[in-house]
């Protein structure tokens, strides 16, 4: 049966890129959550390699525009997530399932006036809390633009002459802006190096929709199977990838790699130290958004799944702690 499902879903899920539809407009849209468990059959179990689970929530939604989110943000109980149609979802979270003050919108400019998948695929989100600016970026057209922090005014746009040979579906799949004032955006789709495939990427030396010509260019090799969806730095200065997978027998899983940033150079090929996979016996879906923040004296993970808005697909957040 589990084969079944995930040769069906395959189907449905290339069917569903190959005549993007006119995409609904946020609309009436309600949200409620119920706990789940890291792994279904032993809700004692939280441990997840150098996780510990500590809790998360299917989200079920009803109105238009829900579902297909790609991109997370975090501040304190307040999450922001952005869809692979360009609409943005607001609400409070407090864990094990209460779900408060939720808002929804469009946003309010991009890549292309028209409202099909293509014309509005957000695909990252990263934020500078200090001036008050967020930056999305966007698939097909390969471009980067700069919101105010609650993404309603778009305040300026890119398309980088460093991603412009990018392959269409892979452009900005992740994006983390770094302590520093720099920029790290990977591409999904990559090209073949021996045996191995690797990502393009490059690190800008600062707001790349001011400066699109500064930074260089390096690879990222994710683990075998896998592709770079999104991206953050840790309170630490490491940068961890989200990394997907699609196949049988299960579908979807996914990876999650450290980076030193330190190792990130001109040319360079980079390749993270695997901290933890989501395939069964635990969850697993397509994970593409992922948050992090201190609580404490602990780092915590967020994240969220996209689910295509498919009916055999689910929204999940997760949330974990940092053990490594």
């Amino acid at each position: 049966m589990r084969m079944f499902w995930s040769v069906l879903l395959l189907l449905v899920f290339v069917q569903d890129y190959s005549g993007p539809a006119r995409l609904p407009l946020p609309e009436n849209i309600r949200v409620r959550a119920t706990p789940v468990d890291i792994v279904p059959d032993d809700p004692a179990r939280r441990r997840v390699g150098g996780l510990t689970y500590l809790g998360g929530v299917e989200l079920h939604e009803s109105g238009q525009g829900i579902g297909g989110y790609s991109a997370l943000a975090v501040q304190g109980d307040r999450f922001t997530l952005v869809s692979d149609g360009g609409n943005v979802l607001s609400f409070r979270l407090t864990l094990p399932s209460t779900i408060t003050d939720v808002s929804a919108r469009p946003l309010p400019d991009g890549p292309s006036a028209g409202w099909q998948k293509r014309d509005r695929d957000a695909e990252s989100l990263t934020f500078d809390r200090a001036t008050g600016s967020a930056w999305v970026g966007f698939e097909h057209y390969n471009e980067i633009w700069r919101y105010s922090a609650d993404l309603r005014t778009a305040t300026g746009q890119v398309r980088p002459s460093v991603m412009r040979k990018w392959p269409e579906g892979g452009g900005a799949e992740a994006m983390a802006r770094l302590v520093d004032g720099s920029f790290i955006v990977l591409s999904e789709i990559g090209r073949p190096r021996g045996r191995r495939m690797v990502r393009h990427a490059v690190r800008f030396a600062g707001d790349p929709v001011l400066a699109p010509d500064r930074g260089y260019r390096f690879l990222y090799q994710p683990p075998a199977g896998f592709s770079p969806v999104d991206a953050v730095q840790l309170p630490d200065g490491r940068l961890l990838v989200l990394n997907r997978a699609f196949g049988l027998p299960y579908g979807f899983t996914a990876k999650l790699t450290l980076i030193d940033v330190a190792a990130i150079k001109p040319g360079a090929t980079v390749q993270g130290r695997e901290l933890a996979t989501l395939a069964p016996p635990t969850l697993y879906d397509n994970f593409e958004g992922v948050a992090a923040l201190r609580e404490g004296e602990s780092t915590v993970l967020w994240l969220v799944s996209d689910d295509n808005q498919l009916f055999l697909q689910r929204t999940l957040l997760l949330k974990f702690r940092l053990d490594v």
